[in-house]
């Protein structure tokens, strides 16, 4: 069957699972505030079909009023995927252009912008004190990445635009740790933000949701919209050169690894043996995308044609893709196909372009065959449907969904 009807087909049913929101626990009433697993996120499949006419507006305000239901949090621990921000995205989302939820937007942008300048104020002091910062401080689903990603759609000239990115460039100048001079984004922490045995000081995350490469996609797409602080293009080149240094190469292409810990940093080599699973969290898909776009701001189509070959070698290695076990946009196929489908509009070469029926097809299958129901957009059935959807129609998304994941 034709993976793109197949795909039409696959929406429909998804939609229909999703078609009434729940109340959230009565012991975690700000669950729905969630992007990643709460009605905000889902939320965004109703309006993406709202703004197609597939849809109705009431269908998604049904959505949207569950998500602002209770207190909208508006705490330091507020990110892009929880609270505040998280709200604030996706009523941009529906409003699009138009003045849709424009009183409520208003409001929220002003809790937002306060949240950017108290949160950026306090990481760049602890820059100052010369401590080791947290996924939560600078990351793309808690810290000042993701927050700085809404804005630069909301009010981009901005005053906290500004404040995000030269919190951004500041990240990227070195500290001193444990007598080693270590990238200043690295953490204290696992990947999990636990001590652990394993990474006992801390480590570098070179992932778009946790990692530098967040950032680095953040940096990227302000630069391509004109958008600049001092040392800007040096902080991009300082991330471009850190990943260049870390990418390993194996029979089947370029990798990299997924933490890079201090024993790593002074053996100089990876304890990682080979490529994780790909995906747009943490593997080769979203850092391939990352490298893309710093190489299409900064107009180096050298860097463009080696991370578009990155992508594309990782597509063709089956033994890579064998570990894909879920239909997710966070590490499963929905994410991959989503990463693939904006590099290909981008690409040099038409080869990301030839890939996209094959993947349309795998996310297809992976999506006709889950059998645990999770209505969340980060996991579950509302971002494997949106990634239909732009298979499907082979449009990018009207409600600007995927720049929670800035890969658009």
């Amino acid at each position: 069957m034709n993976p793109r009807l197949a795909a039409t087909d696959l929406i429909e049913h998804l939609t229909e699972r999703l078609a009434a929101p729940e109340p959230p626990p009565p012991d975690k009433p700000w669950a729905a505030q969630s992007l990643s697993h709460g009605a905000a996120g889902t939320a965004l499949l109703h309006i993406e079909r709202a703004h197609s006419g597939t849809g109705t507006w009431r269908q998604a305000h049904r959505w949207i009023a569950n998500a602002t239901a209770g207190e909208v949090s508006a705490t330091e621990t507020s990110g892009l995927y929880w609270g505040v921000p998280a709200v604030a995205f996706m009523l941009h989302a529906a409003a699009g252009s138009s003045e849709r939820y424009g009183h409520a937007l208003a409001a929220i942008d002003r809790s937002v912008t306060a949240l950017a300048h108290r949160r950026t104020a306090a990481a760049l002091d602890r820059i100052r004190r010369g401590g080791l910062p947290a996924f939560r401080e600078y990351d793309l689903f808690s810290g000042l990445t993701g927050i700085g990603a809404y804005l630069l759609r909301r009010n981009p000239g901005g005053t906290a635009v500004e404040g995000v990115l030269t919190y951004l460039v500041s990240l990227t100048r070195p500290l001193l740790h444990e007598g080693q001079a270590v990238p200043g984004w690295w953490v204290g922490h696992d990947q999990y933000t636990r001590t652990s045995a394993r990474f006992p000081h801390g480590h570098s995350n070179q992932g778009v949701a946790h990692g530098i490469t967040g950032p680095l996609l953040l940096l990227a797409q302000a630069t391509r919209r004109g958008i600049t602080v001092d040392d800007q293009p040096e902080a991009i080149a300082s991330i471009q050169a850190w990943c260049d240094r870390w990418r390993q190469t194996g029979g089947t292409g370029a990798w990299w690894p997924e933490c890079v810990s201090l024993a790593d940093l002074r053996a100089g080599r990876p304890s990682q043996p080979g490529p994780a699973r790909p995906s747009w969290c943490y593997g080769t898909p979203g850092i391939a995308r990352a490298l893309q776009l710093a190489a299409v701001a900064t107009h180096d189509i050298d860097l463009q044609s080696r991370a578009e070959q990155h992508l594309i070698d990782c597509l063709s290695d089956p033994t890579q893709l064998t570990r894909l076990n879920d239909a997710g946009l966070c590490h499963g196929w929905a994410g991959i196909h989503q990463t693939v489908w904006r590099a290909a509009q981008d690409a040099t070469t038409p080869a990301l372009r030839e890939a996209l029926p094959p993947l349309t097809a795998a996310l297809v299958r992976a999506a006709g065959t889950r059998t645990t129901p999770d209505p969340g957009f980060l996991n579950g059935e509302a971002g494997t449907a949106l990634a239909l959807t732009t298979g499907a129609r082979d449009t990018a998304p009207l409600c600007g969904w995927d720049a929670c994941l800035l890969i658009d």
